[in-house]
């Protein structure tokens, strides 16, 4: 299991790069449960699985185990913090955030598809 630092640390920096428990799970090819149950420590890490979440938080696997929330946020007005890095360019990143949401809007369109198949199989339309 991981240890109860690192857990908080993934949970701490996805938070503050404003991704989901979802984005991260379809980032990973895992289920959203499957990655809540990262966070809460449920489920064994493996070092490859912990440097696929350090890559999506383009981050080295180290921070994972030393990041400190308080520092990052009292750091912020400072200078550009280390650990949480964004695009060179302003218009990359609000691309990528763009496309992120695309994606994830478009997964969560067939879902609610599948959702509606199911219950008109069940129970006819409306």
């Amino acid at each position: 299991m991981i240890t109860h630092s690192v857990k908080k640390n993934i949970r701490s920096i996805r938070e503050l790069k404003n991704y989901t428990q979802e984005y991260m799970a379809d980032e990973l090819g895992i289920s959203q449960a499957g990655y809540s149950k990262i966070e809460k420590g449920k489920t064994d890490l493996s070092f490859k699985k912990l440097t696929q979440i350090a890559s999506i938080f383009e981050i080295s696997p180290e921070v994972l185990f030393h990041f400190d929330t308080q520092n990052y946020l009292d750091n912020l007005g400072h200078h550009e913090p280390e650990l949480i890095k964004t695009a060179d360019e302003p218009l990359i990143t609000v691309q990528k955030l763009y496309e992120d949401k695309i994606r994830l809007l478009e997964l969560l369109l067939s879902k609610t598809d599948l959702e509606l198949k199911r219950y008109t199989e069940k129970y006819g339309r409306i």
